[in-house]
């Protein structure tokens, strides 16, 4: 818990004033599920209350493909970002799963939007690129995290992060924070970036409004369309934005042992 207490202290202090808690959910490894998620939550929400710590907690959790995926978002079993239509959805790190396309278009006839959750750090994306791109075409978010935008995780995320920066395909950017060191909730250096190169509008859309539209459960604002990004060093003014959404993890529970 004190960890959590600390990645909310830093998360203030970076600007977030509403944090989605999104702990993992995959069977047989992370077997978290929607009722100790929320109560997770709450018990944190009363520890922030009472060492007046002003952050905003909401219900999530980054969900791993499974085929019964669709019947349990029916079924209430596992939590949407804020109760809305949207959701994480994680895809496997080390192999591209069939039929992943499809699965996606069928959750988005069915109402659902899935939130790609960092794409740029899947190890192949490089001979699936195509991939995520259609998978935004047909009306899935791509989120990138923070840490990749600024390169904090190395060459290869940061590429990755900066190409489907420039063509036009990323919705939102998200700490995806897991602690106070490797994994920070930070996301005013990605911002301040993105704001550089692309303009405070676009920034402002990936860190704010995106994701706000997304937990209102309303229409999320337009993508950089591709062919408009600047370039590093093409820097325009940069606005200060004293409100941010986190995307992070807090409860995860692995082989029935908090993480």
């Amino acid at each position: 818990m004190e960890t959590a207490v600390a990645m909310a202290r830093m998360a203030v202090a970076d600007g977030i004033t509403h944090t989605v808690c999104t702990p993992h959910m995959t069977p047989r490894i992370y077997e978290n599920s929607i009722a100790t998620i929320r109560a997770s939550v709450e018990q944190f929400r009363v520890v922030l209350a009472n060492r007046e710590i002003n952050l905003s907690l909401l219900v999530g959790a980054d969900v791993h493909l499974t085929q019964d995926l669709k019947a349990k978002l029916d079924q209430g079993a596992i939590p949407t970002l804020g109760r809305s239509r949207h959701f994480l959805l994680e895809p496997p790190h080390n192999v591209l799963p069939p039929r992943l396309h499809e699965t996606v278009a069928d959750l988005l006839a069915a109402g659902y939007v899935p939130i790609i959750t960092h794409p740029e750090r899947l190890s192949w994306i490089e001979n699936h690129y195509k991939m995520i791109c259609g998978l935004a075409g047909i009306g899935a978010l791509i989120q990138l995290t923070a840490s990749s935008v600024i390169g904090a995780f190395g060459k290869r995320p940061k590429y990755w992060s900066d190409r489907l920066l420039e063509e036009g395909f990323v919705d939102i950017i998200a700490t995806d924070a897991h602690n106070t060191k490797s994994r920070p909730p930070n996301l005013s250096r990605a911002r301040d970036e993105i704001g550089a190169r692309f303009g405070d509008e676009v920034a402002n859309n990936m860190v704010l409004l995106t994701p706000g539209a997304v937990l209102a459960n309303t229409q999320v604002p337009s993508r950089l369309a591709p062919g408009v990004g600047g370039t590093f060093g093409n820097k325009k003014s940069r606005g200060g934005f004293s409100r941010w959404f986190g995307l992070g993890k807090v409860a995860d529970r692995k082989a029935g042992k908090d993480k």
